[in-house]
């Protein structure tokens, strides 16, 4: 269980241990950034197709049919990419949280963070050096492990209880915030009545 605690500064600092392999977020996080890189290149493709062919049931059941492979090929990929990770990180993905007044603070722990920036830089390495982009962007992402987010510059805020996720973003950024039991209510509450009123909040 999450246990928040309130610092003499003002802060609520707690904890959360995800355990990646009964919590799909990283998964899925992961799953839509690869599957949407996907999904641009085969319109991409079938928009030149029907430019130079026109509209043809033949091309648009061969292009649905590599487009259903090419999306099998990668939840695989990425399934094996968590369990991958899982192994690396001991099956927990540990993060510290802050939070106060102007915005909320999101850090891997310490330990993990070292290790998260070393794979990171290897998979961004390993993409840009086969010439996959999209491989090279996640490796960058995964080298980022604090995330800070004020919140006046908020536009949504999405809860998700079952996976014990609140998602605070921004034009620019993607915060996730995790907590569990009686806590979940009061972070959620807590970031909601202070965002700007303008937010779209979804509870």
């Amino acid at each position: 269980m999450t246990k928040i605690t309130l610092g003499p500064d003002g802060k609520y600092r707690w904890t959360y241990e995800l355990k990646i392999l009964k919590n799909p977020t990283v998964f899925i996080l992961v799953w839509k950034v690869l599957a949407f890189s996907v999904l641009l290149v085969f319109a991409f493709v079938i928009t030149i197709d029907l430019v130079k062919n026109g509209f043809g049931d033949e091309t648009l059941v061969t292009n649905l049919k590599a487009f259903a492979i090419a999306m099998l090929v990668v939840t695989v990929l990425v399934a094996l990419g968590v369990l991958i990770y899982a192994a690396i990180m001991g099956g927990s993905y540990i993060v510290d949280f802050e939070l106060d007044e102007k915005g909320v603070f999101h850090s891997q722990s310490s330990a993990q963070a070292k290790k998260a920036k070393k794979l990171g830089a290897a998979t961004a390495a390993a993409g840009a050096l086969s010439g996959r982009p999209t491989t090279a962007g996640i490796g960058l992402a995964a080298t980022r492990t604090e995330i800070y987010t004020e919140f006046d510059r908020v536009r949504s805020v999405k809860a998700y209880r079952r996976r014990h996720l609140i998602k605070v973003n921004g034009l620019l950024s993607r915060n996730q915030v995790y907590a569990d039991g009686a806590d979940f209510d009061f972070v959620l509450e807590y970031i909601a009545s202070r965002v700007p009123e303008k937010a779209k909040i979804k509870r």
